[in-house]
């Protein structure tokens, strides 16, 4: 296993060295929309920020988050990708302090279970591979701005997204995880099956399932939630703020824009 620090290219070309068995999906990357340059140079960051501010203070008197963002983005005559944005950067502080007071330290993975928020995490890890736009929110989490819409395709970052999630899972000592896929989205059986498939060849400790409730499942859990969805966030017992542990550990400088 290749020591850390890794870099991007280094990760594509060992993990996809293996077979692309159980999700035989045309190759596709995982990477920037095109008008992501134009829509977050920046010169838009400081509107973005104002933005989540605003959407913020809204939050934090209460009014719902839809018609908050609506309003927001409006008046700042927002794209629906930099809605997205301000809305995944933006909370409450509320949601900030009971945030921080529930996340552990990463020192406390060693020999402990994580259930781990699947696609979140997955895609997360995907889109930092493939060169995506990430963001770095208020509560100080890296999110990306993709999104799945009732079925997931496998793309050419997958396999090494795998990879760098084992590695770093095994870095922190992790005693045994659990990845949760929700099981509406279209291609979670095959995913599943890759996961599987990888930690019986490469000896990691986990396993995966499917759920209709995926996010009550992780809201109620008692051990770690490796999660970066806000609505988790401000109900799980304990999670830890595993992706920005692994984007550290990546030997190439990683843009991630702070709209916090």
């Amino acid at each position: 296993m290749p020591s850390w620090p890794v870099t991007f290219q280094g990760a594509l070309f060992c993990a996809n060295r293996r077979d692309k068995r159980n999700m035989p999906h045309r190759q596709q990357h995982r990477g920037k929309h095109p008008e992501d340059n134009k829509l977050f140079a920046d010169a838009c960051l400081p509107v973005l920020r104002e933005a989540v501010m605003d959407l913020s203070l809204l939050l934090s008197k209460g009014y719902s988050p839809d018609p908050s963002l609506a309003l927001v983005g409006d008046h700042f005559q927002l794209d629906v990708r930099q809605r997205r944005a301000v809305a995944r950067a933006a909370c409450s502080d509320e949601a900030i302090e009971r945030r921080k007071a529930h996340r552990v330290p990463v020192e406390t993975l060693k020999g402990s279970r994580v259930i781990i928020d699947g696609y979140n995490f997955l895609i997360m890890i995907e889109s930092l591979l493939g060169g995506s736009i990430l963001i770095r929110g208020r509560d100080g989490c890296v999110r990306d701005l993709a999104s799945v819409h009732g079925s997931y395709r496998y793309v050419e970052e997958t396999l090494p997204a795998i990879d760098l999630a084992g590695r770093v899972l095994r870095l922190f000592g992790v005693g045994h995880a659990e990845w949760l896929l929700d099981a509406p989205v279209s291609n979670s059986g095959r995913l599943k099956a890759l996961l599987l498939d990888q930690a019986a060849e490469r000896g990691w400790a986990w396993d995966a399932r499917l759920s209709r409730n995926v996010d009550t499942v992780l809201a109620q859990s008692r051990e770690i939630v490796v999660t970066s969805d806000g609505w988790i966030l401000d109900r799980a017992q304990r999670w830890v703020n595993l992706a920005d542990h692994l984007v550290e550990r990546l030997k190439q400088p990683v843009r991630i824009l702070d709209l916090g």
